[in-house]
């Protein structure tokens, strides 16, 4: 009887290659979905994972065999603390893409914004303004450029966030009008979001440096007998073509990637952070002070990683608005005491 062959399809998904660190600690968004609405309003915001807990919740899914009965649910809180809109700016668009058509800057922007760029004596914003409302025709999108302050919250870290937001809903006049009135204030999640809404999280997963392709592609663990290595691919390919194909399995980074996950559920909003805040605060990140978002389910990255949220670009059907009843939030001690 001849050799039989195992089942054994590849390990491992070659659907995020390379593999390599991201370029930023801030995760980048590359596509702002359209939504539908006469009223402007910004697309996302960007938060601070303080760490997790679990809730129980009424089960508000119709076709769940649990509808209506008590479940138990992981949930990631996010520490929110209010973003301050420090400019405003004009994209237009052509076969090429975006090109930049004018910007404008908030007058007195945070003192932190210096430990990022240098900052101008002055912006000059009214003349910016100006050229912007000129230039309407051709604008074909509006953004708006948002500074955290992490200052606000556990971190120790003094140096903000930068990101850019876009503005959607309305008109280019409208959300044009809409960034204005923002321009050199500060704006929560709550304006943004609302309870039991789907939104999509952009972050940086944890970085875990350079592995071997057992732990990094899952690759079974050769036989003690074997020659040279147990941790490694049995084969590096064929002879032909003459060199190492990228869908071997070979050691490298993992960890520090950009992942983008679609429809998490915001559970719960909220001002005060000791409601979500565990005994003895969350570990190695400390007390949620202020504004809070609660997510279901996990997010990738550590603590104290930026995470962005971002209006679902493909949101599911057949869910309840209304926020999911919440009956308990665990603020056990995570310390083991």
């Amino acid at each position: 009887m001849g050799h039989r062959k195992t089942h054994a399809p590849r390990h491992g998904s070659l659907a995020y290659l390379p593999r390599k660190r991201a370029e930023s600690h801030l995760a980048r968004i590359r596509f702002w979905p359209k939504i539908e609405s006469q009223i402007p309003q910004l697309l996302g915001f960007v938060g601070y994972k303080a760490g997790t807990t679990h809730v129980f919740t009424i089960e508000d899914r119709k076709r769940s065999p649990n509808f209506g009965k008590e479940v138990i649910r992981p949930t990631t809180v996010l520490d929110t603390p209010p973003t301050f809109i420090c400019a405003v700016k004009a994209y237009s668009q052509d076969v090429n893409g975006l090109r930049t058509v004018a910007e404008a800057w908030a007058k007195e922007p945070p003192a932190a914004l210096g430990r990022v760029f240098t900052l101008p004596e002055d912006f000059k914003t009214e003349e910016a303004l100006k050229r912007i409302e000129e230039r309407l025709p051709v604008v074909a999108k509006i953004r708006a450029i948002a500074v955290t302050q992490p200052m606000e919250t556990s971190l120790s870290k003094k140096k903000p966030d930068v990101a850019e937001i876009e503005i959607g809903g309305g008109t280019v006049q409208k959300q044009f009008e809409y960034a204005k009135s923002l321009l050199g204030k500060t704006i929560t999640a709550a304006e943004i979001f609302k309870e039991g809404q789907f939104v999509d999280i952009a972050s940086v997963s944890t970085g875990k440096g350079w592995q071997g392709p057992v732990k990094r592609w899952g690759v079974t663990i050769l036989q003690a007998k074997g020659r040279k290595t147990k941790r490694g691919v049995a084969t590096l390919g064929p002879w032909n073509p003459h060199h190492v194909m990228y869908s071997v399995a070979r050691a490298g980074q993992m960890g520090f990637h950009q992942r983008t996950e679609f429809n998490k559920r915001i559970l719960k909003m909220g001002k005060e952070g000791k409601e979500v805040t565990p005994k003895g605060a969350f570990l190695r990140y400390g007390e949620v002070k202020g504004s809070y978002v609660l997510v279901a389910g996990s997010i990738a990255g550590t603590e104290k990683r930026a995470i962005r949220m971002r209006y679902p670009a493909r949101p599911p059907r057949g869910f309840a608005e209304e926020p999911p009843q919440i009956t308990h939030i665990s603020l056990e001690s995570q310390q083991g005491r």
